[in-house]
């Protein structure tokens, strides 16, 4: 159980120094100060207004951003198993929230989010922290620079103050509206949104210590009050921001809700998922230290619970606000906590300040986080790449900004994986030995056989045997190579040996070609002796019970035995094993307790 001890824990065993402890209070409240205009942003990008209202109540999205960075926040770091994940809302989730809020309104977003965390509990407890990482990279980027175009587009509206009651969610009908609604542009809100831009880039160029997104909003703010410009603001727009954390409770779930939400909850549960861990190794990497993937899972989804029952939105590890702990001085989950902390004192303290906040200036920081999230270096890199590659990156990205993410994640592993079996068929291969090597000493040389002890070409094969060798894992991507091999053959032979030394796996559609192959050779009259057979495919053959339907006694560790095999069924005399061969199949083959003579 030491896989689910929470870092905070490992880390108080360790002892605090004066020092550490400074060091994370720093980090902390600048990490705290950092999160204060990105939870709010997000809470607004996230939340359509006709859907911030729960039991006839009013709600209010900045707010509910803020709530989401307080309790989530608090609760990855205290029960996760990274040592300085910041968590919280982020761009990610917010496609996918603002389309479940717009349809089913905050109450299904709520029911949603509790079904996410059960589910990213259970793949903390099944283990699925090592799985997540199998996500192939096109398809984590292509949805990914996906997010970050809707994000971009959808701020467009208030960046440059237009006259437009909602953006549509649909990415080409957005585009319309917007472009429809263009000469209805605010000059003012648009110098604000330009001079946000440019103080936040300006600041990461000359001054990248300095938080850009919380002086850019400050900065646009006083603009806004020193010339007196009616522009939409947070209080304008949503009213006032309580200073409190409001009472916890649990969101009316129904049976018919839950049944509908299931992709949606499945998404977001994956996305908090791998943007958790794969803050985390970033993290890792920046400091050289190893988180716990499971037990990260489970902080996480305990968080997203959290969440919701003081009326937040889903919460995950923030990849760039857990650099920028990091780079604060914060090394151990008490930073976390203090950048929690922080925030809900800035809400006590600062929530009629906030209200003052131009819009403008929030797309800004929302432009701006969209235009990191693209990661468009990588995605161009990327289309150098092999055209499979290519294909999965490009379907994702487009299924992501023209459909739904939903569909672009789902379609993406799945092509994905289906590209990767095809690999995994094209190097995997059946090959007919002795007519190789009776090519000619070229062709011996090409198959990497001329220094190998074990090679058929340094034994002497009996008329009337074929040699076979599958190499790579056999499963059902190559089944269908199996079941032509023998009418390939002029002349049945007696005897056909199958040698398996290079299949370190075999899946059921692999052995039921097997043995559909074993009841060809007993028509045909031929013998089928199996060679090199590791642990995994004979734990396959007994548990399915093959090694008895082909006979232990015509399965062998070695060519040299299987040949002997042969000879004896031919009526030949046996001949000694080569002095310098060498054991074929991985001793993990004791484990299993098979008989001695296989």
């Amino acid at each position: 159980m030491s896989r689910y001890i929470p870092k905070s824990i490992v880390c108080l065993r360790e002892g605090y120094t004066r020092q550490r402890i400074l060091g994370d209070l720093v980090a902390g409240i600048t990490v705290g100060i950092i999160a204060l205009p990105l939870a709010m942003a997000f809470g607004i990008a996230s939340i359509p207004p006709h859907a911030a209202v729960s039991g006839g109540v009013a709600l209010s999205p900045p707010a509910m951003g803020l709530y989401t960075a307080v309790v989530a926040g608090f609760l990855i770091s205290a029960l996760g198993g990274s040592r300085v994940q910041i968590g919280g809302p982020t761009g990610a989730f917010i496609v996918i929230v603002y389309g479940v809020a717009a349809k089913y309104g905050y109450a299904g977003l709520a029911v949603a989010t509790l079904m996410a965390g059960v589910i990213v509990i259970l793949m903390g407890l099944f283990r699925f922290g090592a799985m997540i990482k199998f996500i192939p990279y096109p398809v984590v980027t292509g949805f990914t620079t996906g997010i970050a175009v809707i994000i971009f587009t959808s701020q467009i509206k208030d960046f440059f103050g237009l006259k437009m009651e909602s953006v549509p969610a649909e990415f080409v009908h957005k585009l319309q509206e917007l472009a429809a609604h263009a000469p209805t542009w605010d000059a003012r809100a648009a110098a604000i949104g330009a001079l946000s831009l440019v103080v936040i880039i300006a600041l990461r160029r000359f001054a990248p210590r300095v938080p850009g997104y919380i002086v850019a909003v400050i900065v646009a703010s006083l603009v806004t009050l020193a010339l007196g410009w009616d522009i939409d603001t947070i209080g304008s727009r949503f009213g006032s921001i309580p200073r409190t954390l409001p009472t916890p409770r649990l969101p009316r779930i129904e049976w018919g809700m839950i049944q509908e939400l299931i992709p949606a909850a499945t998404t977001i549960a994956i996305l908090a998922a791998i943007e958790s861990l794969l803050s985390a190794v970033v993290a890792d990497g920046m400091l050289g230290t190893r988180h716990k993937a499971d037990c990260e899972l489970v902080a996480q989804g305990v968080a997203n619970i959290g969440s919701v029952l003081f009326g937040g939105i889903p919460a995950t590890g923030a990849i760039a606000r857990t650099a920028a702990n990091i780079k604060s001085g914060g090394r151990t989950p008490l930073a976390g906590m203090i950048h929690a902390v922080t925030l809900l004192g800035c809400m006590l303290l600062l929530a009629p300040l906030a209200t003052r906040v131009p819009l403008a200036s929030l797309a800004a920081v929302l432009m701006m986080v969209a235009w990191n999230m693209s990661e468009i270096d990588h995605f161009r890199y990327l289309l150098r790449a092999p055209h499979s590659d290519i294909l999965v990156l490009l379907t994702t990205f487009g299924l992501t900004v023209f459909t739904d993410l939903t569909i672009a994640v789902g379609v993406g592993m799945v092509l994905a994986s289906m590209l990767f079996m095809k690999r995994m068929a094209d190097v995997s291969n059946i090959s007919a030995l002795r007519a190789e090597f009776e090519n000619g000493q070229d062709d011996f040389e090409s198959l990497g056989e001329s220094k190998d002890p074990n090679a058929l070409s340094r034994r002497q094969v009996p008329e009337g045997v074929e040699v076979y060798e599958i190499n790579g894992p056999f499963f059902f991507g190559v089944a269908d190579r199996l079941k032509d091999t023998l009418s390939r053959i002029e002349a049945p032979p007696k005897v056909f040996i199958l040698r398996m030394r290079r299949v370190p796996a075999m899946d059921a559609t692999g052995l039921h070609a097997l043995r559909e192959f074993h009841r060809k050779c007993q028509r045909q009259g031929t013998t089928l002796l199996l060679a090199g057979v590791h642990a995994q495919p004979l734990f396959v053959f007994m548990q399915m019970g093959f090694d008895k339907e082909i006979g232990r006694e015509n399965m062998f560790e070695n060519i040299d035995s299987a040949l002997n095999r042969a000879r004896k069924i031919l009526g030949l005399p046996a001949l000694e094993r080569p002095a310098d061969a060498v054991p074929e199949v991985a001793r993990e083959r004791q484990a299993i307790g098979e008989d001695a003579s296989i």
